[in-house]
């Protein structure tokens, strides 16, 4: 009987940590859409957050100061 209760055990467990990362995949959908939301709206304003990380990274790659 010791392992069938191990074996509902780990099941139950799987069916939870399943449904709970639907949820969680949820969550990340409805934050991604939000986030594209803002994105759109600054672009509307004029201010492109895209650009400036591209341009932000392109200074870092020139950058060849050393940190001491």
């Amino acid at each position: 009987m010791v392992n069938e209760e191990k074996i509902g055990f780990h099941k139950g467990c799987l069916t939870t940590l399943s449904k709970e990362r639907e949820e969680l995949l949820k969550l990340v959908n409805i934050t991604e859409q939000l986030m594209g939301m803002h994105l759109n709206a600054l672009k509307e304003l004029g201010i492109d957050l895209e650009k400036e990380a591209k341009k932000s990274g392109e200074v870092k790659q020139n950058d060849n100061r050393t940190v001491k």
